[in-house]
């Protein structure tokens, strides 16, 4: 082959197959786990039909109290969740801020003592001070939940690249598109990971609600243990955990299908 031959060969080559993107969401991420979910709750329910239940059990299951229950545990899990979004992400982004960096490690100090504190003994403490009723429990669930979000969201912004943000700032941008456009993109997948935390922390603690006159599936897995009724408490808690794993499940999916295409990694 002669020098002038192989420029010929490498212009008629043909180019290499474009590389189909790789799925976020695979079949197996979306079945196993409904499917599973389903299973357990086809199965509990098969039992409770054959299961010869004593009057006590019967009314404390009866009138429509376990679907009141669950759908009270979902309100409870999805406005707390509401509000330690709008309360820990702005605030996270407000701490990374030139004005109020100093103030960080006070908020995340406020934020763990949240945490730090049991669940039990902070809801008693807020019924205390306000009363009996879903107030209360939701002031606490959210006192609870708000750790994780605030410190992935300080976490996400600081990790970000300073010579991403000082190329934003030189074509232009002001700070406020800087974080629209730069910042809160790239700390997407760690806010995520801790709004995620937060649901299945809220589910888990919604539980406790019971005891601050909140309501929720508490009140099944508390009656089951006082009037020592095996049925009641097992459905209350199956209940519960099937909730918590649907949350994660949804929580996941958002994670995948939110996260921006360019922080993929590649396989």
């Amino acid at each position: 082959m002669t020098a002038a031959e192989a420029p010929e060969l490498e212009e008629t080559a043909a180019p290499p197959p474009p590389v189909a993107p790789r799925r976020r969401v695979t079949w197996r991420k979306l079945t196993f786990l409904p499917v599973f979910l389903l299973a357990v709750l086809l199965a509990t329910w098969l039992w409770f039909a054959q299961a010869d239940l004593d009057p006590l059990t019967e009314n404390a299951l009866s009138n429509g109290q376990v679907s009141k229950a669950l759908w009270q545990h979902v309100q409870l899990t999805v406005i707390s969740t509401f509000f330690v979004l709008i309360i820990a992400i702005p605030l996270g982004i407000a701490l990374t801020r030139d004005a109020f960096r100093k103030v960080s490690p006070v908020a995340m100090a406020v934020a763990n003592m949240g945490q730090a504190t049991p669940a039990i003994g902070l809801l008693a403490l807020l019924v205390i001070w306000l009363g009996t009723g879903t107030k209360a429990a939701l002031i606490g669930i959210v006192a609870y939940a708000v750790l994780p979000v605030l410190s992935n969201t300080i976490a996400g912004l600081k990790a970000n690249d300073p010579t991403l943000l000082e190329a934003a700032r030189g074509i232009g941008m002001s700070p406020l598109g800087a974080l629209t456009r730069v910042e809160l993109p790239l700390a997407v997948p760690l806010i995520l990971a801790g709004v995620r935390t937060a649901l299945v922390l809220n589910v888990g603690t919604a539980t406790l609600a019971t005891f601050g006159g909140g309501g929720g599936l508490g009140v099944l897995i508390t009656t089951g243990i006082t009037n020592q009724r095996m049925p009641v408490l097992i459905l209350g808690s199956i209940l519960t955990v099937t909730l918590a794993l649907l949350v994660d499940w949804l929580a996941s999916l958002a994670e995948l299908l939110l996260r921006p295409r360019g922080l993929e990694a590649e396989t």
